[in-house]
């Protein structure tokens, strides 16, 4: 076991650095979880499966292998990379390696060798032995590395992947790594684990770091000289790292969550919302409801409010279920906004839906609308995010009615994920019901006062700014600067942006007609 001490770390703080990856930067050395995500993500669950069944042999290949146990894995990395990737286009890998991986790298981060890594302000580079394009993306942009050795996937004239791993073994990679720091010139500081490819590099370092270690007190008291990026956009369906075990677990619940989506959806469905509280426990949900949701406005004959303006709940946007499960909450009638909602979400959509078209006065004037028919929920982040924060509020609602109430909203899921930046949109309802006990939680904040709406003179963004500061503290999440289109850049490569021009009812039609587009997707 090392300490790593303050001291050491101020003498090599402007030092080189070379680190392995697996097994050093991470707590586990093990790469098949990684695999599995990208057969999942990029290629889809025949591919899962298939890699999932193999995994006995790579087990064994990896620990039988004659050569020793490095080279044993060294060959069942290979196998598994070609079973994950063999005929996946590069774009695809490229995506996967973006909006996927990255998190689950990041959960699995080593505190105390990110400390040392992170001290040296020189030339930072990470060793791995996954192909390169695999970790890149993640080392470059939260590791703040400058140079990442690793295999290279090989492709085709068409720009797909042969499934074949060029350059990743040991000798390869350590003979690569010298060549990065020439005319004698040697990296400070070494950090690896005791595998054969660290063996390889680490002779070539000043100072070496073997795992175990740990940060002594007067280091941990140390400011980091490069701030570890957190992830705050990722994207894929799996919720947790689906290791064999995991990966089985999913596989086995697969049927049985399939059978509980179609029996959750198709309730949710025919039953009156009124009635969906009682029954919701004993389909395995749960909605958790803190503080008073505000009393209905009242209607005249015709069926719009009194004041001509209903409640404007306004939302944190954590999945496209937000507006239901507020709906079920306040048990009546209720219209959500929405922008670039699936067709098919909006049919098994209990609640009316009214589509925008990032048109300020156009969504102003649709809003306006609806808001003289009765409550509106809004969420002015504009899409969801994962992570606890909260994205930029748009100030249009601010500008629309005195009458608003801030609602925080949050969910847990146990298996996957209800939303995609990359994937089928229309499928997050399903994934949502898939989890074996998905959980809602909903606060209802205090209605926001006169003077705290641009009725006493207020700007529409400092309202917007001062709910966004009122949600956060409550679910404990931070604010940020972050919009729809930083997301979008970061896990789809585009701007988020869909067609506004296109044809669209601005209100979706009652249940009625909802059931018979239901039964016509089924049956063509």
């Amino acid at each position: 076991m090392v300490a790593m001490s303050a001291a050491s770390a101020s003498a090599r703080a402007g030092g080189s650095v070379v680190a392995e990856l697996e097994g050093a930067l991470l707590r586990d050395a093990c790469t098949f979880p990684y695999f599995m995500l990208v057969a999942f993500e990029a290629s889809g669950l025949p591919r899962f499966v298939a890699l999932l069944a193999l995994w006995p042999a790579l087990r064994l290949l990896e620990l039988l292998m004659p050569g020793g146990r490095g080279r044993g894995r060294d060959m069942a990395m290979r196998c598994a990379a070609f079973v994950a990737t063999a005929g996946v286009p590069r774009a695809e890998l490229e995506a996967v390696a973006r909006a996927v991986l990255p998190k689950f790298m990041a959960d699995d981060v080593d505190p105390a060798a990110w400390a040392a890594f992170g001290a040296c302000t020189g030339r930072r580079v990470v060793a791995t032995r996954m192909p390169r394009v695999m970790v890149e993306w993640f080392a470059r942009e939260h590791l703040g590395a400058h140079e990442v050795v690793g295999g290279e996937l090989e492709y085709s004239r068409l720009r797909r992947s042969t499934g074949l791993v060029r350059g990743g073994g040991h000798e390869a990679l350590a003979a690569r790594l010298r060549a990065l720091f020439r005319d004698g010139d040697r990296p400070d500081l070494g950090i690896g684990s005791r595998s054969g490819m660290a063996r390889a590099f680490l002779p070539f370092c000043k100072e070496q770091l073997l795992t175990p270690f740990f940060m002594d007190h007067d280091m941990a008291k140390q400011p980091k000289c490069a701030p570890f990026r957190p992830v705050i956009f990722h994207d894929g369906r799996l919720v947790c790292q689906p290791t064999p075990l995991m990966s089985l677990v999913l596989l086995l619940w697969l049927p049985l969550g399939i059978f509980l989506a179609f029996v959750r959806i198709t309730v949710g469905l025919i039953v009156p919302i009124q009635i969906l509280p009682h029954i919701a426990p004993y389909l395995g949900g749960a909605v958790i409801t803190r503080g008073q949701p505000p009393p209905p406005p009242p209607h005249t004959d015709n069926g719009s409010t009194n004041n001509a303006s209903g409640v404007l709940f306004v939302c944190t946007h954590r999945t496209l279920m937000d507006p239901v499960v507020l709906a079920f909450v306040l048990g009546r009638r209720l219209a959500a906004v929405t922008y670039s909602l699936s067709r098919f979400s909006e049919i098994l959509s209990p609640i009316p839906t009214v589509r925008l078209t990032r048109d300020r006065a156009t969504d102003a004037a649709r809003m306006r609308a609806e808001l003289a028919r009765g409550d509106v929920a809004v969420c002015p982040e504009g899409t969801t995010c994962r992570e606890p924060v909260l994205l930029r509020f748009s100030a249009l609602f601010a500008e629309l009615s005195d009458q608003i109430v801030p609602v925080a909203t949050d969910y847990r899921a146990q298996l996957f994920h209800p939303t995609t930046a990359r994937g089928w949109k229309a499928m997050d309802p399903v994934f949502f019901f898939m989890n074996p006990r998905p959980v809602y939680e909903v606060t209802f904040l205090d209605q926001l006062p006169a003077e705290a709406t641009c009725a006493a003179g207020k700007s529409p963004v400092d309202v917007a700014n001062h709910v966004q500061r009122m949600l956060a503290a409550t679910l404990g999440f931070e604010c940020t600067t972050f919009t729809r289109k930083d997301k979008y850049r970061v896990l789809a490569g585009n701007d988020g942006t869909v067609n506004a021009n296109k044809p669209a009812p601005a209100t979706k039609p009652g249940w009625q007609r909802r059931v018979k587009e239901v039964l016509g997707f089924l049956l063509h």
